[in-house]
């Protein structure tokens, strides 16, 4: 049985009122995503897993900025921002070579993938 609460006129059941709590956190947890940019005049091949021995799932655009969600090592890869065996994960099952990455350092930005 859903339970409701009558407030200023209106009737909101908790079960809508969970929805936009869970939305609500979303978009937060979304606004501290720190995007970084991929390296100018690069199409970048977006991978299922840390090597190129992974699928391509597709390809990046010129110029776009990418989230990094979790980092894990990998294949090594030399790109314009160095050599590498760090691998960033911008979303769920994708992976680009962190050479690629304009994160600014060489080290860790992100917590490692489990």
């Amino acid at each position: 049985m859903e339970n409701t609460t009558e407030t200023t006129g209106t009737i909101e059941t908790t079960e809508t009122a969970g929805a936009a709590e869970t939305a609500a956190t979303a978009a937060f947890a979304a606004a501290d995503v720190v995007r970084y940019p991929i390296a100018p005049g690069h199409r970048v091949n977006v991978r299922s897993g840390p090597g190129t021995q992974y699928r391509i799932i597709r390809t990046l655009p010129y110029d776009v900025r990418v989230p990094v969600y979790c980092q894990k090592p990998g294949e090594r890869i030399t790109g314009p921002y160095g050599t590498t065996a760090l691998w960033d994960n911008i979303a769920d099952g994708e992976f680009v070579s962190d050479a690629y990455v304009r994160t600014g350092t060489d080290g860790y930005v992100a917590p490692r993938c489990s």
